[in-house]
């Protein structure tokens, strides 16, 4: 798997971007940050266009209520 590539977790229902392997688990961080956490690699497969969006539009509704006063 490629840095940056996007991965549907099914234990945790996340989408999350792959970042390295550590041992036998795939690090995965939340689409937009946040704590990474290891998925087992045959409890991943390629995020949906739908999943993806989906969670590119979490982070941004995220990001938006980060910054309001």
């Amino acid at each position: 798997m490629e840095p940056g590539t996007l991965l549907y977790d099914t234990v945790t229902d996340q989408v999350g971007e792959y970042q390295d392997q550590s041992g036998p688990y795939a690090i995965l961080r939340p689409v937009g940050g946040g704590r990474e956490w290891q998925a087992h690699p045959a409890m991943l497969r390629p995020a949906t266009d739908s999943e993806r969006i989906s969670a590119g539009v979490r982070a941004a509704n995220d990001r938006t209520r980060a910054v309001r006063p």
